[in-house]
């Protein structure tokens, strides 16, 4: 039996991708209270997220014929939920090595996640005749965002950390009732291969290439979800609520950069998109670095949520419509080799926060834009536009 809001499919993928981040979102603010119930510094801290990573590299490698088998639509449905549950159960862990140990399952989960809804928003772009890969991103970061800001509240009023998450795990399972009780999959792109993707998507040369331009966006915006709460605290003794709230600052000016981005991306192409949102996270960047103040940080934060907003989308919306290898394959590639960034980077970092301060942190990514920049070209030259069909 179908149940939950009846949907064009579109809108279904912006459903998936919001109520998926919003799971996602409520953890990165609490993350000073985790540290403070450990007892640890932020290598430690750091090490503990890394079980994250490692568990959605696994699942990218692998998932893809394990999904296509399930079914996108039982995955989903299932997957969503289980998420909720895994953060919740994560945040008991009493040290480093639990944390570690219980974020695997979440990172699990995450890689299943990506593909369906990444998968799902390119072929309803070739279904529907028009682009909603930056606009499904984007209604990840408002997702990300509206998590945010209630985990900022909530902090504030000290209600712990595993009750908090406990709490969230009824609301996302009514919000997957709601938003994709009546999903379907949409079908295969035409013109390219449908073979099955199987085991590890090696990345080719023109893969690889997209991951150095998604380099530093991925990065900073992962820098910014593990570590801005921490930073904010740190360096500007800021409370429970603002260092909460710079966290979903990010996520705000993301989501409303990559909700009207499409028509400059058809208009101008993606090579001038990027360079332009490269340039604004170069200069985001910089103001974390040199903040003298809580609201130079901030600012800095919103830029920079500016500046990463659009390059992985249009990356993966590259990847996908290459026909060089199943949509599928290119796009767990592309996934595999970013998520190291995006997730075990962010991690390590807390290593370089420990021994050279935190800052440090966000002005590595510094260099790393001027890298993306100079490989902006591979996102291509030429507008898009379609034709409605």
């Amino acid at each position: 039996m179908r149940f939950g809001i009846e949907l064009p499919p579109q809108r279904r993928v912006y459903g998936g991708f919001f109520i998926y981040s919003f799971c996602m979102g409520s953890l990165p603010p609490r993350l000073p209270d985790i540290q403070h119930a450990m007892g640890v510094q932020e290598g430690a801290l750091g090490f503990g997220l890394i079980g994250a990573a490692v568990g959605t590299l696994i699942s990218l490698s692998v998932a893809g014929p394990w999904l296509e088998r399930f079914g996108y639509r039982r995955s989903i449905l299932t997957l969503i939920p289980l998420l909720s549950l895994f953060y919740a159960i994560a945040s008991f862990a009493g040290g480093p090595l639990a944390f570690f140990l219980l974020l695997v399952p979440v990172g699990l989960v995450i890689g299943g996640i990506e593909i369906i809804l990444n998968l799902e928003a390119d072929r309803t772009e070739h279904l529907i005749g028009r682009r909603i890969m930056n606009r499904a991103h984007g209604f990840w970061s408002f997702g990300f965002f509206s998590a945010g800001i209630v985990s900022a509240a909530v902090a504030q009023t000290g209600l712990e950390v595993h009750i908090h998450l406990l709490l969230m795990v009824p609301v996302v399972i009514l919000g997957v009732a709601l938003l994709l009780g009546r999903f379907d999959p949409a079908p295969h792109r035409s013109g390219g291969s449908t073979d099955e993707t199987r085991g590890f998507a090696t990345p080719t040369l023109a893969i690889m290439i997209l991951v150095i331009v998604t380099l530093s966006a991925m990065i900073m915006e992962g820098a910014g979800i593990d570590w801005s709460a921490i930073y904010m605290r740190d360096e500007f003794h800021v409370t429970p609520f603002l260092a909460g709230f710079a966290v979903a600052l990010g996520a705000f000016t993301q989501a409303m950069t990559r909700f009207f981005i499409d028509p400059f991306v058809e208009r101008y192409s993606p090579t001038v998109v990027s360079r332009v949102l490269l340039s604004i996270l170069f200069v985001g960047a910089l103001l974390i670095f040199f903040a003298g103040s809580d609201w130079m940080a901030l600012l800095g934060f919103g830029l920079a949520g500016i500046g990463t907003s659009a390059i992985f989308p249009l990356a993966m919306s590259a990847a996908a419509q290459r026909t060089d290898r199943p949509a599928a394959t290119n796009v767990a590639s592309l996934a595999q080799t970013s998520f190291v960034a995006f997730l075990l980077g962010p991690p390590l970092l807390g290593y370089v926060a420990e021994h050279f301060g935190i800052r440090w942190s966000f002005g590595i990514g510094i260099p790393l834009v001027i890298l993306s920049l100079i490989f902006a070209d591979a996102l291509g030259r030429k507008p898009i536009r379609h034709e409605v069909d």
